[in-house]
């Protein structure tokens, strides 16, 4: 009879198991091919000063710094990212390594958080006019799949401020426009799938970014209700790749500048493959 019980569940659970290790693998089959299609043949256009010579002073120095002339005009970048994350401000920071690719059409995000059996792995993308967050401990538990209106939009904001990571979708011939507030102070507006972004940087006088900044939609609010939220963060160090020196070390929050700060991602880019 006990022979029968036990029998009876574990091939429950050997079930369970396999439902889940298929759901995982369709969802790591999908992500991958989200992945592909962002990845883009190399480019053909090289970046020249005549591309920016109508642009105010310290938007040309941004780009001078941040691409070398000749320096291919890349559609898409490949990285490398090992750093920390937390949910709350009272939670502690956990360790973090991920791999994602970053295009003007969308970006996929894919990530370890955690140790041992406690690790989130997963991914956040948006792609298609579609965002998502998904993820599960250990991989096979499901813990997060967020797909909605509000996941969209958030990851708009997302895709529109990692820009920063390649330079060349930011250029004026991608569609941005771009004002100086100051001599240290730049903007660039743009729209994603209709959604507009305006993204503020803060320079040093030979362009290098110091910080970053824009509204983006979320729900860290007082009632957790969704609204436009300042979002961005500080670079402490940056990097050059391929002719791009972009921000290599990175710390990111919601209400940044303001008291409610909270810094919940740090980041050092290891790796940056630009096509």
């Amino acid at each position: 009879m006990f022979a029968k019980v036990f029998f009876s569940i574990g091939l429950l659970l050997a079930i369970a198991l396999l439902v889940l290790v298929i759901s995982r693998v369709k969802n790591e089959q999908e992500i991958n091919r989200i992945w592909r299609s962002l990845s883009t043949a190399p480019a053909q256009t090289r970046f020249t000063e005549e591309m920016i010579v109508e642009l105010p002073p310290p938007v040309r120095r941004y780009f001078l710094h941040a691409i070398a002339p000749d320096t291919p005009v890349a559609t898409s970048v490949s990285l490398e990212m090992s750093g920390s994350f937390r949910m709350e401000r009272d939670k502690p920071w956990i360790p973090m390594r991920a791999t994602e690719i970053i295009s003007a059409k969308g970006f996929v995000w894919k990530a370890a958080i955690g140790r041992g059996l406690f690790q989130f792995i997963g991914a956040d993308y948006y792609a298609n006019k579609s965002g998502r967050m998904q993820f599960s401990l250990g991989g096979l538990i499901p813990v997060v799949n967020a797909h909605n209106p509000d996941v969209k939009r958030s990851s708009i904001g997302r895709l529109a401020g990692e820009l920063l990571w390649l330079p060349s979708a930011l250029l004026p011939q991608q569609g941005v426009s771009w004002q100086a507030i100051n001599e240290r102070t730049i903007q660039a507006s743009l729209k994603i799938d209709g959604e507009p972004v305006t993204l503020t940087l803060v320079i040093d006088p030979d362009g290098k970014v110091l910080k970053i900044s824009f509204l983006r939609w979320g729900e860290h609010t007082d009632d957790g209700s969704f609204a436009y939220i300042p979002f961005g963060g500080e670079v402490q160090q940056e990097q050059t790749f391929a002719g791009f020196t972009i921000p290599s070390q990175v710390s990111l929050g919601w209400w940044f500048g303001t008291d409610n700060y909270l810094e919940f991602f740090r980041g050092k880019i290891e790796r940056a493959e630009f096509r």
